[in-house]
């Protein structure tokens, strides 16, 4: 019987569920752990010493529980911050998550482009360093916005969002922008309602697709494992009680994960 592969998804919250999705979608054949250290959301707020221990500690603890493949941290602020310790620290393929400026850059015919992102992928010298390498010829507008995070997980617990509020925190790129940045993993769960207030016509690309290719080039499925029609039990962890959990966890089971469990092994408290 052949083996099944694991992969392990990490992020503060629900919204690497957007970077699974694309995976899931091109990798049906494999296992998938989906873990959201929400006692700690939001990671953007975090200091850069503890969420490099809380990521490599629950995310080693799971590798080793599960003899996971492949691990993606699926979160912008815990990639630019983690991935060199957590590729010391384990010998199997990491992939991380960046914003897609490349593409939009390559998009837009104004050359006029906005990154909508978390406070602190804003404020990283590395998302400056894409935007100087990728968009050196355009004019890149940021928002740094953790309250679209929280709507982003309002929305996957059945909640409502205000598209008003949305769009107030939009507004400053109302007729401004013609390509935007989704740089935060948690912001395509919103991503027709962003497309809905801005009025204008506005190209909306995220780096979910393109993770998804790179998790399979990585994984290198074999034509067998391809093939494979098993039945397949994938799991979520999480690190707190969560609200709404009936809601959310009928929006997991849609999207063939299963209900929320508690992370059985110690992980490090502030």
């Amino acid at each position: 019987m052949v083996r099944v592969k694991k992969i392990v998804i990490f992020d503060s919250g629900v919204g690497g569920l957007s970077v699974y999705k694309e995976i899931y979608d091109l990798l049906p054949q494999v296992q998938y752990i989906y873990a959201f250290d929400n006692a700690a959301f939001p990671y953007g707020e975090l200091a850069d010493n503890i969420l490099i221990e809380r990521t490599n500690h629950i995310v080693s603890a799971l590798v080793e529980q599960y003899k996971a493949d492949l691990v993606v941290i699926a979160c912008n602020t815990a990639s630019t911050i983690v991935l060199p310790t957590l590729r010391q620290n384990l010998n199997i393929p990491i992939v991380g998550v960046v914003p897609a400026i490349k593409p939009a850059a390559k998009l837009s015919n104004t050359k006029v482009i906005g990154l909508l992102a978390t406070p602190a992928t804003v404020k990283r010298e590395y998302t400056q360093q894409l935007i100087n390498q990728f968009a050196s010829d355009c004019e890149v507008k940021m928002i740094g916005s953790t309250r679209l995070v929280e709507m982003a997980e309002q929305k996957l617990r059945g909640e409502s969002i205000s598209l008003h509020e949305l769009s107030e925190i939009l507004a400053p790129w109302q007729q401004q922008v013609d390509s935007i940045i989704l740089g935060c993993t948690h912001f395509p769960l919103i991503k027709e309602e962003i497309k809905a207030v801005l009025r204008n016509e506005v190209s909306v690309v995220d780096s979910g697709k393109a993770i998804a290719l790179r998790v399979s080039s990585l994984l290198g499925l074999s034509e067998q494992e391809k093939q494979s029609h098993n039945k397949i039990n994938n799991l979520t962890y999480s690190s707190a009680a969560t609200q709404s959990v009936a809601a959310l966890n009928e929006s997991l089971r849609q999207i063939e994960l299963g209900t929320i469990q508690s992370l059985q092994y110690p992980y490090p408290r502030f």
